[in-house]
Order: structure tokens, then C-alpha cells, then sequence
């Protein structure tokens, strides 16, 4: 897991990659939700099933992957105090999109939700980053 500093760098990933960027991530989005999966954008990126999340058996929030994105739920590493959280819960992913001074673009899945969603959060929050083929 990295904060948004990391990230920032450039060095995370290697030749011929980058981590993507807020608006790769909405186009990654409308894709999905343009290809029919509308509403399940986040189980459609999932593990398949429900073997890393605490998930209470809900069909509804059921991991797909269609895409061979394979989320899994990282959690967090906490930018107060260090400490790791919400393993099981969410896998959360940085942008490399700087948002305003302290906060950054980011996107989480959640073990009780079908969706993607989208915030800002404070950049020392510890987050996994995927890479994107440039």
C-alpha cells in the first residue's frame, strides 16, 4: 500500500506503465457500464465470488470479474496513526490525479456495494495503485 506521495513520483511503475489517471479511471467506468454491466461496475472487477471479502452472501454485491481485474480487499493503511484497516472490506485504488493541496482521486470497492465509488482523500493515505499499459 502507498500514499499518494509514492504515487506521485513516478517511480512505482516500470517502463511503459503508469498508474492511471482520474479520468482513466472514469473511462474504465463508462465502459464497463456502456458494455451492459450498469449498476455493477464494482462486482464486475471483483475476485470471482466471495473468498477474500466479508460479504454476507448477498448475490447482489457478488464478485464477477469480468474483465480479469481481480479486486481484491486490501483495505488501508491509516494516514494518522499507520495502522491497517478494512482488510476484507474495500480494495482501494489511487489515481495519479491530484485533486487540491492534501487530497487526490481515488477508487474504492466495498464488500456490501455493487459500484465503484470515487472520492479525495487525504494523500497519506496508504492505498494499493494499479498500473495501466501507456
Amino acid at each position: 500500500l502507498y500514499n499518494w506521495h509514492a504515487v506521485d513520483t513516478g517511480n512505482l511503475a516500470p517502463a511503459g506503465w503508469h498508474i492511471p489517471t482520474d479520468n482513466e479511471w472514469t473511462e474504465l467506468e463508462d465502459f464497463i457500464t456502456n458494455d451492459g454491466n450498469s449498476g455493477i461496475e464494482g462486482n464486475a472487477l471483483k475476485e470471482v465470488g466471495y473468498a477474500h471479502w466479508d460479504n454476507d452472501g448477498d448475490p447482489n454485491h457478488l464478485g464477477l470479474d469480468i474483465y480479469d481485474f481481480t479486486a481484491l480487499p486490501g483495505g488501508c493503511r491509516n494516514s494518522s496513526n499507520g495502522n491497517y484497516g478494512n482488510m476484507g472490506n474495500y480494495a482501494y485504488f489511487w489515481s495519479s490525479t491530484e485533486y487540491y493541496n492534501l487530497n487526490a482521486w481515488y477508487r474504492v470497492l466495498s464488500c456490501s456495494n455493487s459500484e465503484v465509488y470515487r472520492n479525495t482523500p487525504i494523500k497519506k493515505y496508504g492505498f494499493a495503485a494499479r498500473l495501466v499499459r501507456d
